[in-house]
């Protein structure tokens, strides 16, 4: 039954993603200006002393898991906070995962193990994706919401849990509950009290910040210097509509610090479809934003022709394209270097 390895297990459950730095590790930099994340704020702040279960909810990448560890850190408590991500682990192992084993329970069982919940005492466990819980688990865990006992796998003696508990889930659960997938009567025990995170798109006055936040958290890390985002690419930012939220954000803002050239970040925002904006219903979005990426692709030519004391060659390098392909944007934003026109390359010139 039980043939993954702990080790594996325990990375697989707690989503660890190997990387040795997290842009948001500082779950406070999540907050911004906007009121929609003010009023997450404000219900943080009266739910850090009650500890009853917290549902939080919000597309992926929204930043479930770090609004719940500030909760976990508001707390003051002393027991740890542990993750366990309930789709990660395939059904028969995470009963085992979530609740322990005894020595013997299955095949392969030489010695008894503490679950999650045990790992949790005195502190707080976090189950991302309930959503996803199968259903032969949601009863026992419906259980220990009740009454806050528990047994191991292949145990015969019930055990207390001391932990807190917070859940989380891009889905709709209303709609999971009418299909069947999710036990009412467990759903309402965990919707003690809920938790809304609104999608970056309803909140793009935050989103500056954020992208400074970033950079200069990768640029530490990377050990690198790149300019700060020039006002036009801050506007083509904030009409984007991010589809992967916060953590989308983050790694663009990555690729920027690593690649180090704002022309990286063009493409994908200048495909930009977004459905909604404030700029008025006779405005093209896609229009604007192809617009200020022409202009945006321009200034940033520009600027490092003056850094390369106008050297083609070393502007391309420095812009990580072909020398052909800088001579052909030359032309064509209407650009001259030195006294004439920017010639394009024939097929036999060394590039």
């Amino acid at each position: 039954m039980k043939t993954m390895t702990s080790t594996a297990m325990d990375e697989a459950a707690s989503g660890a993603s190997g990387s040795p730095c997290h842009g948001l590790a500082e779950p406070e930099i999540l907050f911004g200006s906007s009121r929609a994340m003010q009023r997450v704020r404000e219900k943080l702040d009266l739910l850090s002393s009650t500890p009853i279960p917290v549902l939080i909810t919000g597309e992926s990448g929204t930043g479930k898991e770090l609004v719940a560890r500030l909760l976990h850190r508001q707390a003051t408590v002393p027991g740890p906070f542990v993750k366990l991500n309930c789709p990660a682990i395939p059904g028969s192992l995470l009963e085992s995962e979530l609740f322990g084993f005894e020595k013997g329970a299955f095949t392969g069982a030489h010695l008894c193990k503490p679950g999650r919940i045990e790992q949790a005492e005195g502190g707080t466990l976090f189950l991302d994706e309930i959503g996803e819980l199968e259903l032969s688990l949601q009863g026992k865990l419906l259980q220990l919401l009740q009454d806050g006992h528990f047994m191991r796998l292949g145990g015969r003696t019930e055990l207390r849990a001391s932990t807190r508990m917070l859940f989380a889930t891009n889905r709709d659960l209303d709609a999971e509950v009418a299909a069947g997938r999710l036990r009412s009567d467990l759903y309402y025990r965990i919707n003690v009290v809920g938790i809304a995170l609104p999608p970056l798109r309803h909140r793009r006055e935050d989103i500056p910040r954020l992208a400074r936040h970033f950079i200069d958290v990768y640029s530490r890390h990377f050990e690198r210097k790149v300019p700060s985002l020039a006002p036009e690419l801050v506007s083509l930012l904030q009409r984007y509509r991010w589809p992967g939220n916060v953590r989308e954000l983050e790694n663009m803002m990555k690729r920027y610090v690593v690649l180090g050239s704002a022309m990286e970040l063009l493409p994908p925002l200048a495909d930009c479809t977004a459905s909604e904006t404030d700029l008025g219903d006779n405005v093209s979005l896609k229009a604007l934003t192809r617009r200020a990426t022409r202009e945006l692709e321009r200034n940033i030519i520009l600027q490092a022709l003056a850094a390369h004391h106008w050297h083609r060659k070393r502007t391309a390098a420095a812009l990580q394209i072909s020398y052909r392909a800088l001579l052909y944007k030359l032309k064509e934003n209407g650009l001259h270097v030195d006294s004439g026109p920017v010639p394009i390359p024939s097929p036999e010139e060394d590039v």
